[in-house]
Protein backbone atom coordinates (compact mmCIF):
# COMPACT_ATOMS: atom_id res chain seq x y z
CA UNK A 1 0.00 0.00 0.00
CA UNK A 2 1.22 3.77 -0.57
CA UNK A 3 0.84 5.64 2.00
CA UNK A 4 3.20 8.03 4.32
CA UNK A 5 3.19 8.38 8.13
CA UNK A 6 3.75 11.47 9.55
CA UNK A 7 5.06 10.62 13.06
CA UNK A 8 1.79 8.45 13.46
CA UNK A 9 4.23 6.34 15.85
CA UNK A 10 5.21 8.75 18.54
CA UNK A 11 1.12 9.37 19.32
CA UNK A 12 -0.47 5.80 21.05
CA UNK A 13 -4.25 5.99 20.11
CA UNK A 14 -5.87 7.71 23.41
CA UNK A 15 -9.09 5.65 24.58
CA UNK A 16 -11.13 8.60 23.69
CA UNK A 17 -9.89 9.18 20.12
CA UNK A 18 -12.82 8.71 17.62
CA UNK A 19 -12.09 5.72 15.37
CA UNK A 20 -13.45 8.01 12.16
CA UNK A 21 -11.69 10.86 12.07
CA UNK A 22 -10.57 10.76 7.91
CA UNK A 23 -10.06 13.78 6.32
CA UNK A 24 -11.21 13.13 2.45
CA UNK A 25 -9.74 15.33 0.01
CA UNK A 26 -11.84 15.83 -3.69
CA UNK A 27 -11.82 18.12 -6.27
CA UNK A 28 -10.53 18.25 -9.59
CA UNK A 29 -7.39 17.69 -11.18
CA UNK A 30 -4.51 20.00 -10.47
CA UNK A 31 -6.96 21.46 -6.77
CA UNK A 32 -3.92 20.14 -4.72
CA UNK A 33 -5.32 17.02 -3.09
CA UNK A 34 -1.90 15.75 -3.56
CA UNK A 35 0.46 18.35 -1.98
CA UNK A 36 -2.34 19.66 0.63
CA UNK A 37 -2.58 16.29 1.79
CA UNK A 38 0.80 15.03 3.41
CA UNK A 39 0.50 18.34 4.92
CA UNK A 40 -2.56 17.80 6.28
CA UNK A 41 -1.11 14.33 7.89
CA UNK A 42 2.07 16.07 8.94
CA UNK A 43 0.08 18.45 10.93
CA UNK A 44 -2.44 16.00 12.90
CA UNK A 45 0.13 13.04 12.85
CA UNK A 46 -2.51 10.87 10.53
CA UNK A 47 -1.53 8.20 7.37
CA UNK A 48 -1.50 9.79 4.16
CA UNK A 49 -2.90 7.93 1.32
CA UNK A 50 -3.03 8.91 -2.17
CA UNK A 51 -5.82 6.97 -4.03
CA UNK A 52 -4.33 7.67 -7.55
CA UNK A 53 -0.77 5.90 -6.16
CA UNK A 54 -2.91 3.14 -5.19
CA UNK A 55 -4.44 2.65 -8.66
CA UNK A 56 -0.79 3.05 -9.93
CA UNK A 57 0.63 0.49 -7.54
CA UNK A 58 -2.19 -1.97 -7.91
CA UNK A 59 -1.95 -2.29 -11.81
CA UNK A 60 1.78 -1.63 -12.30
CA UNK A 61 1.29 1.52 -14.74
CA UNK A 62 0.66 5.06 -14.64
CA UNK A 63 -3.02 6.07 -14.20
CA UNK A 64 -3.09 6.85 -17.95
CA UNK A 65 -1.61 4.00 -19.03
CA UNK A 66 -4.15 1.93 -17.14
CA UNK A 67 -7.01 4.14 -18.37
CA UNK A 68 -5.83 3.80 -22.10
CA UNK A 69 -5.50 -0.07 -21.15
CA UNK A 70 -9.12 -0.74 -19.84
CA UNK A 71 -11.04 2.57 -21.10
CA UNK A 72 -13.01 4.67 -18.82
CA UNK A 73 -15.87 2.44 -17.29
CA UNK A 74 -13.24 -0.16 -15.67
CA UNK A 75 -10.95 2.52 -14.47
CA UNK A 76 -14.01 3.70 -12.74
CA UNK A 77 -14.65 0.37 -11.58
CA UNK A 78 -11.11 -0.19 -10.26
CA UNK A 79 -11.10 2.93 -8.28
CA UNK A 80 -14.24 2.09 -6.37
CA UNK A 81 -12.58 -1.24 -5.51
CA UNK A 82 -9.76 1.14 -4.37
CA UNK A 83 -12.20 3.50 -2.32
CA UNK A 84 -14.27 0.22 -0.92
CA UNK A 85 -10.95 -1.35 0.21
CA UNK A 86 -9.89 1.57 2.05
CA UNK A 87 -10.05 0.95 6.13
CA UNK A 88 -9.77 4.26 7.29
CA UNK A 89 -8.96 5.55 10.61
CA UNK A 90 -6.69 8.48 11.49
CA UNK A 91 -5.93 9.57 7.55
CA UNK A 92 -5.48 11.97 5.26
CA UNK A 93 -7.18 10.51 1.69
CA UNK A 94 -6.54 12.06 -1.02
CA UNK A 95 -8.37 10.98 -4.56
CA UNK A 96 -8.62 11.11 -7.61
CA UNK A 97 -10.99 13.44 -9.66
CA UNK A 98 -13.52 11.18 -10.58
CA UNK A 99 -14.24 10.00 -7.46
CA UNK A 100 -17.03 11.37 -7.03
CA UNK A 101 -18.47 8.90 -9.55
CA UNK A 102 -18.61 6.03 -7.48
CA UNK A 103 -21.75 6.48 -5.16
CA UNK A 104 -20.80 3.43 -2.60
CA UNK A 105 -17.21 4.74 -2.43
CA UNK A 106 -17.94 8.31 -1.57
CA UNK A 107 -20.70 6.91 0.49
CA UNK A 108 -18.11 4.51 2.40
CA UNK A 109 -15.64 7.56 2.68
CA UNK A 110 -18.09 9.91 4.00
CA UNK A 111 -19.19 7.37 6.87
CA UNK A 112 -15.53 7.83 8.28
CA UNK A 113 -15.27 11.29 8.20
CA UNK A 114 -14.73 14.61 6.54
CA UNK A 115 -15.15 15.53 2.74
CA UNK A 116 -13.12 18.33 2.19
CA UNK A 117 -13.86 19.52 -1.68
CA UNK A 118 -10.70 21.62 -2.65
CA UNK A 119 -12.48 24.35 -4.42
CA UNK A 120 -10.61 25.86 -7.46
CA UNK A 121 -12.13 28.12 -9.82
CA UNK A 122 -12.41 27.07 -13.50
CA UNK A 123 -9.30 29.42 -14.30
CA UNK A 124 -6.94 28.37 -12.18
CA UNK A 125 -7.33 24.23 -13.01
CA UNK A 126 -7.04 25.44 -16.91
CA UNK A 127 -3.71 27.24 -15.61
CA UNK A 128 -2.47 24.51 -13.40
CA UNK A 129 -3.55 21.49 -15.55
CA UNK A 130 -1.13 21.29 -18.72
CA UNK A 131 -1.06 17.27 -19.25
CA UNK A 132 -4.74 16.48 -19.70
CA UNK A 133 -3.10 13.93 -21.96
CA UNK A 134 -0.78 12.29 -20.10
CA UNK A 135 -2.05 12.53 -16.39
CA UNK A 136 -4.92 9.72 -16.42
CA UNK A 137 -8.03 12.44 -16.20
CA UNK A 138 -11.02 10.51 -16.70
CA UNK A 139 -13.18 11.70 -19.58
CA UNK A 140 -15.09 9.30 -21.40
CA UNK A 141 -16.47 11.79 -23.45
CA UNK A 142 -13.87 13.14 -24.87
CA UNK A 143 -14.76 16.38 -24.06
CA UNK A 144 -13.00 19.74 -22.88
CA UNK A 145 -11.52 20.18 -19.72
CA UNK A 146 -13.84 23.12 -19.38
CA UNK A 147 -16.74 21.10 -19.66
CA UNK A 148 -15.42 18.10 -17.29
CA UNK A 149 -15.44 20.66 -14.48
CA UNK A 150 -18.85 21.96 -14.80
CA UNK A 151 -20.05 18.68 -15.34
CA UNK A 152 -17.90 17.33 -12.09
CA UNK A 153 -19.29 20.70 -10.19
CA UNK A 154 -22.73 19.72 -9.30
CA UNK A 155 -20.89 16.05 -7.59
CA UNK A 156 -18.04 17.90 -5.83
CA UNK A 157 -20.57 19.90 -4.01
CA UNK A 158 -22.97 17.10 -3.14
CA UNK A 159 -20.44 15.50 -1.52
CA UNK A 160 -18.41 17.98 0.16
CA UNK A 161 -19.16 18.51 4.33
CA UNK A 162 -16.49 21.81 3.67
CA UNK A 163 -15.70 23.86 0.65
CA UNK A 164 -11.71 25.27 0.97
CA UNK A 165 -11.04 27.90 -2.07
CA UNK A 166 -7.40 27.10 -3.38
CA UNK A 167 -7.43 29.82 -5.69
CA UNK A 168 -4.69 32.20 -3.88
CA UNK A 169 -3.81 30.53 -0.70
CA UNK A 170 -0.59 28.49 -0.12
CA UNK A 171 -0.71 24.88 0.41
CA UNK A 172 0.31 25.38 3.82
CA UNK A 173 -2.36 28.06 4.49
CA UNK A 174 -5.17 26.01 2.60
CA UNK A 175 -4.16 22.92 4.96
CA UNK A 176 -3.97 25.65 8.43
CA UNK A 177 -8.04 26.60 6.88
CA UNK A 178 -8.99 22.97 6.84
CA UNK A 179 -7.76 22.00 10.21
CA UNK A 180 -9.72 25.34 11.35
CA UNK A 181 -12.82 24.47 9.75
CA UNK A 182 -13.11 20.79 10.77
CA UNK A 183 -15.17 19.64 13.47
CA UNK A 184 -13.59 19.58 16.76
CA UNK A 185 -13.41 15.63 16.96
CA UNK A 186 -11.49 15.22 13.59
CA UNK A 187 -8.98 17.96 14.15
Amino acid sequence: MYFYIYGKENYPEHPMTPHFSNIILIGMAGAGKSTVGPLLARQGTRTFIDTDRLIEQRCGRSLQQQLEAVGSDAFRHLEEEVLLSLDPAELVIATGGSAIYSEAGMAHLKDTGTVVLLDARLETILKRVNNQDSRGLVNPDGSSLTDLYHARRPLYERWADIRISVDHDSPAAIAEMIISRLPRAHR
